[in-house]
Formats: C-alpha cells, sequence, structure tokens
C-alpha cells in the first residue's frame, strides 16, 4: 500500500480522519474540486448537502479510478462546505458514509474542511479535491480521454 493514514502520538487521536497520510508511490494524482454533478453535468441534490456530499464523493472515485488508482489511494482530501457551522456535521457525515457503503471504501483520510462564503455556481453546497498517490506498476494502466494525452 503507498498511503499510511496515521495519528501520530502527539496530535489528536480522531476517528473521522487522520492527521497525516505518509504517501510513497510513484505517480501523483491532482483532482480538480468535485461538486454534485452527474457525468451529464446535471445538478444532483439541489439543497440538500448530504446528497451533494454523496454525489462529490463518488466523482472523486470516479476521477481516481480514471486515473488508474482507487479511493484507498487518496492520500488528502480538501472539502469547501458553503457557510459551513457544526449543524451541518451530521448532514456532511450522512452524504460521505452513504457515497462510502455504497462505493465500499473507507472514507478516513487526511482531511481539511474549509467554510467558504460560495462555490463556482450558487446551487453547490460543498466542493471535494484530492491528491492520491500509487504506484502505477500496480494498478490499471491510466485511462486517458483527451487527445492531449
Amino acid at each position: 500500500m503507498t498511503i499510511e493514514l496515521i495519528n501520530p502520538p502527539g496530535l489528536p487521536d480522531t476517528e473521522m480522519y487522520r492527521q497525516v497520510a505518509i504517501a510513497t508511490g510513484t505517480t501523483m494524482v491532482f483532482l480538480s474540486g468535485q461538486v454534485a454533478r452527474d457525468a451529464d453535468g446535471t445538478p444532483v441534490g439541489t439543497g440538500d448537502l448530504a446528497a451533494q456530499v454523496e454525489q462529490a464523493v463518488r466523482n472523486v472515485n470516479t476521477g481516481v479510478v480514471a486515473a488508474g488508482g482507487s479511493f484507498a489511494d487518496i492520500a488528502k482530501l480538501t472539502v469547501y462546505v458553503v457557510d459551513w457551522s457544526l449543524d451541518k456535521m451530521q448532514p456532511f457525515g450522512e452524504g460521505l458514509m452513504r457515497a462510502a457503503i455504497d462505493l465500499g471504501v473507507d472514507p478516513t483520510k487526511a482531511v481539511t474542511l474549509i467554510g467558504v462564503a460560495a462555490l463556482a455556481e450558487p446551487d453547490l453546497l460543498v466542493e471535494i479535491e484530492a491528491v492520491a498517490v500509487f504506484d502505477a506498476s500496480i494498478n490499471a494502466p491510466l485511462v486517458r480521454r483527451d487527445s492531449t494525452a
């Protein structure tokens, strides 16, 4: 495994995320922020944070798999939530767990959650970007879908 997630002594021991991600792979993937849009660009979960988190996580998974990795290869997530407050933790966690259970993945990662005033479009409540690291020789070959590759 190319990603080791730990809560080292001296830092808070959290269950929802890990403080440190140690990446030893040779291929790095930087995934653009993913939002609540399906493959056709249709909005998903308008006004529903849990549904939007679920779709964004699914899109993150799709992106990392297309690059030849898996959700387990994600070293770091950065999450942007519009008008973040602690009362949004429950729907955020609900959407995250629904996606994780359906995809059969462990959502625990090194993560930074940032409250923002707005995202690129007014109906968006959450955006999730990811950094993945893996050994390309171990994983599936990269899937290139554009003519610039």
